[in-house]
């Protein structure tokens, strides 16, 4: 059954607003080749989007040209400001940006473990608003937030894990309390997924698996284009999964034993301290760099017994990769984190290299291309969707006069 005539506007004007969004600004002329629409029809949506507020005329497409089919038309950026947290256990890092996703101011908070759990919320939540309003883009229309742990797949809440800061699930209640937004949180490997697969390492894949390695070990599964969370949330938590080499077996309450054990930052660094490279200062130290990335580094630099530690930890990290690629089958895994940005495509190839020797089935080792950009990234892209999914639709757009 054909579109009713306003449906067809929606789905006009929506294709128009992406298309602007990904690859804008645009004449009218442009917007018809690249939709197939008729002039007339173009002409309306263009007429119908200015009148919404969501795009204005930005410029004219070349100094010989003038006149209407000459105008270059953008989505008004400061129409919305969003914003975006990447919640650590020790950290909160904020990034503001725009409707299209250009930053406009970004600061860093650390929190000790010794600050109560209401006052870390409330610096966290007070860094936000700081900086939202020092970059005059108070208020704000959504707010992303990736943390470690379970996401609720139905309610959207974070769970209460072991292990985490509780000023984790507070500073979600605070916001939404405080904010005249919407407020969404998500897992940060999951986040870190969705940021590799729309500007990073994964763009030309829809089904593929990112491994987060850093001081913890989790993974995000892309099927098809969509995240996986699982019935409970927990799809990825790949810490528990058991694994031959470790002492034991993990438990409901503590994946020790699991493949944490094997390639988790503290592993990791044992083991670079066993081919002769010296973590030791580093370790609890401050440094920017986490030691396990630097032990990855500098074995790359040729640092000790290098090449030893290397296939050691690729052996670690095929171990879990086979058993996602035995399950899952996703053709391309990515290697995201610390550890994984550190390691970048020497340590991909090695992993690929020695997964195929694991699994019959043919799957890709990438390095993530974002590093510890990741999760604050795929945070924006969250609000930035959420954005303009609101007003794209609420603006009037394609709907019935």
């Amino acid at each position: 059954m054909p579109a009713s005539p306003s449906t067809a506007r929606v789905i006009n004007d929506r294709l128009a607003l992406r298309l602007l969004q990904e690859g804008g600004p645009l004449t009218a002329t442009q917007l018809k080749t690249l939709t197939g629409l008729s002039r007339p029809t173009v002409a309306d949506l263009v007429e119908r989007l200015q009148g919404a507020g969501l795009i204005q005329v930005v410029g004219e497409s070349g100094a010989e040209r003038r006149g209407p089919n000459a105008r270059l038309y953008g989505i008004v950026a400061d129409r919305a400001h969003l914003a975006a947290l990447d919640v650590r256990t020790d950290s909160v890092a904020v990034v503001v940006a725009d409707l299209l996703g250009v930053t406009l101011a970004e600061a860093t908070l650390p929190i000790g473990s010794d600050t109560g759990t209401e006052t870390a919320a409330e610096q966290a939540a007070a860094l936000l608003e700081d900086t939202a309003r020092e970059a005059g883009a108070a208020p704000l229309h959504s707010v992303g937030i990736g943390a470690p742990g379970l996401i609720d797949p139905v309610t959207g809440e974070l769970h209460d894990t072991t292990g985490l800061p509780a000023w984790h699930r507070r500073l979600v209640r605070v916001l939404q309390q405080r904010l005249p937004a919407t407020v969404l949180v998500e897992n940060e490997t999951n986040l870190a997924a969705v940021a590799e697969h729309r500007l990073g390492a994964a763009q030309d894949r829809d089904t593929f698996v990112l491994l987060w390695l850093g001081h913890g070990i989790g993974a995000a599964v892309m099927l098809d284009g969509k995240l996986r969370r699982g019935a409970s949330g927990g799809a990825g938590e790949i810490g528990f999964l058991p694994v031959p080499g470790t002492a034991g077996v993990p438990s409901a309450v503590n994946c020790d034993g699991g493949f944490h054990s094997l390639v988790g930052a503290a592993s990791v660094c044992e083991l670079a301290l066993a081919h002769g490279i010296d973590v030791r200062t580093r370790i609890g130290a401050g440094e920017q760099e986490p030691a396990a990335a630097f032990a990855v580094r500098a074995a790359l630099a040729g640092e000790g017994e290098s090449e030893a530690f290397l296939s050691a930890l690729a052996e670690r990290l095929a171990v879990g990769a086979a058993a996602v690629a035995s399950v899952i089958d996703p053709g391309c895994v990515v290697l995201a984190g610390e550890v994984g940005h550190a390691g970048g495509e020497a340590l991909a190839s090695r992993v690929e290299e020695r997964l195929a020797m694991m699994s019959p089935l043919r799957t890709e080792v990438r390095a993530g291309l974002l590093g510890g950009s990741a999760v604050l990234r795929g945070a924006l892209l969250a609000a930035r969707d959420a954005a303009q999914d609101e007003l794209f639709t609420a603006g009037g757009v394609g709907s019935a006069p």
